[in-house]
Order: C-alpha cells, then sequence, then structure tokens
C-alpha cells in the first residue's frame, strides 16, 4: 500500500511522534511505501519566548534542526512552506491517508479520494484546554475509520460520538532500545518519573506522593527526567541528596535510567496509553499509576500497581509498600513487568494495524463514508450522549 501520514507541527521526540516513527518504520519493513507530511513547529512570538525562559522553558531556536523519532529512519519525511491546512496539492495520491491529532483530522477529511481512504489515528482524546475544545471534539464524528491505542478510546469513540466501528491497536515498545537483564532491588529505594508542566500527566501528584512517603522511606531517591533548566526547577528537586534531574536525555540512555529504579511512577489526570509504562516494564521496572489510558490493563498479572487518581497519599503507600518488599518478592513483580511487555510484540502491532487500514479501505470502498463530507456538515449531525 501507499501510505501517508499527515502531522503538524514538525518532528521532535514525544511519545506520540516515537510511535508513529515505529508503525512507519514496520510499515516500510513490510513492504509498503510510506510518506509522512507535516507542518513545520509553530515556534512562538519574541514575548512569548521571553516569558517561557522566566518560567524555565528552553528557547525554541527556528532554524535550528530539533532531534526526532524519524532521525536515521529510511523513511520520506517532508515538511510543507508554512503553518497552514495540508491539502491535495501537497500529497501524492495513496491508498491510505492518515491523521494523527484533532487539526489533522479536519484537513484529511477535506481532501480528494485520490489521496487515500481516511484514517483517524487517535493516541488521546484531544479535547484539552489548550486547543478549541468544540472544534477538536466534532473531529470525532468525521467520517474515517478511527483507530485507537486503549480501550478507553474504544468505550468514548462508542458513548460519546456513536462510532461502534473502531479498530483497537495497542503500541508496542522497541525492546533493541529498552531492556534490562535481571536484577535485584537498588541499595537505595529508588522510584523515577517523567517530569511535566502538562496539568493532565499529574507530575504535581507524584511529587507530592513522593514527599509524603519520604516520610516513611527517610532514604528513597527520585530520579526525574525533563525539559526545565535547573533555576526553574520545583522546590522537591533542590535537594540533591533525595532527587537527580536529569536534561536532556540521550534516546540511548533511557534505558539506563529506567533501570536504575525499583518503580516507575505516574500519576497522570488523563492519558492515551501511557508508552512509559511498556518502556520501564521492558527495562524489568514495576510501576505504579493512576488508572488513567492502558495502565489497568497493562499492570494487571502483577507488573505493578494502581492507584486511585488525583490521590497521592494513595501512590505514597504503593510507594512505601513497594520500598517494604524483599528481594525475592520484588523479582516476582519486576518478572511479571518483563513478562507482560511480551504480550506487545510489533509484529502483533503491525498486522493490526494493516487490518485497520485494509478495514478504511474496504468501508471507503463500500461507500461509508460518503457524507457528511466537512465538519459544518458533522455540526449538524445529532449529538451522542
Amino acid at each position: 500500500m501507499k501510505i501517508t501520514f499527515v502531522k503538524a507541527g514538525g518532528f521532535n521526540l514525544s511519545g506520540g511522534d516515537r510511535v508513529i516513527a515505529m508503525y512507519a518504520k514496520h510499515l516500510k519493513a513490510r513492504g509498503h511505501e510510506i510518506l509522512i507530511m507535516s507542518t513545520p513547529p509553530d515556534y512562538p512570538s519574541f514575548f512569548s519566548q521571553v516569558r517561557g525562559l522566566l518560567k524555565g522553558e528552553m528557547w525554541k531556536f527556528k532554524n535550528k534542526k530539533l532531534p526526532s523519532h524519524f532521525d536515521n529512519l529510511d523513511i520520506e519525511c517532508k515538511i510543507i512552506d508554512s503553518i497552514r491546512p495540508i491539502v491535495d496539492s501537497d500529497l501524492p495520491d495513496a491508498d491510505v491517508v492518515i491523521a494523527t491529532w484533532w487539526e489533522t483530522a479536519e484537513w484529511v477529511a477535506n481532501l480528494s479520494e485520490a489521496k487515500g481512504a481516511k484514517v483517524y489515528y487517535i493516541q488521546h482524546h484531544e479535547v484539552f484546554d489548550y486547543v478549541p475544545k468544540e472544534r477538536a471534539a466534532a473531529t470525532y464524528s468525521l467520517p474515517m475509520h478511527k483507530i485507537t491505542v486503549s480501550q478507553w478510546l474504544i468505550d468514548i469513540m462508542r458513548t460519546q460520538y456513536g462510532d461502534h466501528n473502531v479498530s483497537l491497536v495497542l503500541p508496542s515498545v522497541d525492546t533493541e532500545q529498552f531492556f534490562a537483564p535481571p536484577r535485584t532491588k537498588q541499595s537505595t529505594p529508588t522510584v523515577g518519573l517523567i517530569y511535566s508542566t502538562a496539568s493532565w500527566k499529574g507530575s504535581d501528584i507524584c511529587l507530592k506522593a513522593f514527599s509524603l512517603a519520604r516520610k516513611k522511606v527517610p532514604n528513597l531517591r527520585l530520579v526525574a527526567l525533563g525539559n526545565l533548566s535547573n533555576e526553574s526547577l520545583p522546590t522537591e528537586f533542590k535537594d540533591k541528596s533525595s532527587t537527580e534531574f536529569i536534561y536532556p536525555v540521550a534516546q540511548n540512555e533511557l534505558k539506563n535510567f529506567y533501570s536504575k529504579c525499583d518503580a516507575w511512577f505516574l500519576g497522570s489526570r488523563s492519558e492515551g496509553f501511557g508508552l512509559p509504562i511498556l518502556e520501564a516494564m521492558a527495562c524489568r521496572t514495576p510501576v505504579i499509576s493512576t488508572p488513567a489510558g492502558a495502565a489497568p490493563e497493562l499492570l494487571s498479572d502483577g507488573a505493578g500497581m494502581l492507584v486511585k487518581h488525583e490521590d497521592p497519599q494513595d501512590m505514597a503507600l504503593a510507594i512505601e509498600r513497594m520500598c517494604q518488599l524483599s528481594n525475592a518478592e520484588w523479582q516476582t513483580m519486576s518478572d511479571a513487568a518483563y513478562a507482560k511487555v511480551q504480550n506487545y510484540t510489533w509484529d502483533d502491532a503491525i498486522e493490526l494495524f494493516e487490518a485497520a487500514l485494509q478495514t478504511a479501505i474496504k468501508r471507503t470502498q463500500d461507500g461509508e463514508f460518503l457524507a457528511p463530507k466537512t465538519l459544518q456538515d458533522v455540526a449538524l449531525q445529532p449529538k451522542y450522549v
């Protein structure tokens, strides 16, 4: 098949881009012709950059090529001339064209049939506070076949948008990048997280839980990965005796940080899938997480601990329980985490993804997506509850 992915914002090291890059890599290896087309990065104004610096954010240089998950892949990646909708004249004819974000779904919906059967690859329910929520929500009613990454997204597409024919394809993890030999607990109890200032990531919950757990486990240490300057770190990171904050992190070193922890924890208020869960488990590190995204499925069978949403105290108790495990008990959980990852192979994911694309082609050929044609038409359709 000729397959086009449509992106926005250029190419970077986000978790969403990691998954798209892996699909592109494996689909090409199976003989498909892949093109990834994107708009340029949306650089903030000078004054916005200055305000960002005061908050500890990094300066974004327009002409500097940033590292991305697409580097060193033999995949055709192109960026159009300006920040605008991607249109027919930007793309070759193809068998399938895939939207990867709510805004790109608007663009793909308006492409001609020659650009391919239209697919909406959904990695999150993107009705965030920082986007136009009504527009974003309307894209989930657009006439295209949807592929999602977790059961909760399947449920949302069915209950909120009335779509009962959505493909579930769980992503996998690159075990050539994320791996570790069997090990025992750390000599000093250590937990880790990826720190983000985005509210829905719940890093504030994790930091509060860490502070509470240290009252019962005084030698507890925290390893955090993030993108803030040292001058703007939260108070919890100022104590170098108990915390280690790392930025930047080379992609080939990520496994080392996962592997130096007894537990990796996530406090997400909302999550499409939760890829760091799989990455940590591939490095034999049990996970403590809220039940966001795919965490309930991933942490079953003793691979980690689920804690309540918005409850630092519950997460702190889980950290304490993890620290109290004997070496043998911890190794049993570590082995369970590693074994769980073996159920999520890229071979399985690619086969399911290919099947979903074929479903999109057949549904298109059968005329299922003839109407409505535009977002304006969608707005006139009945609302699902």
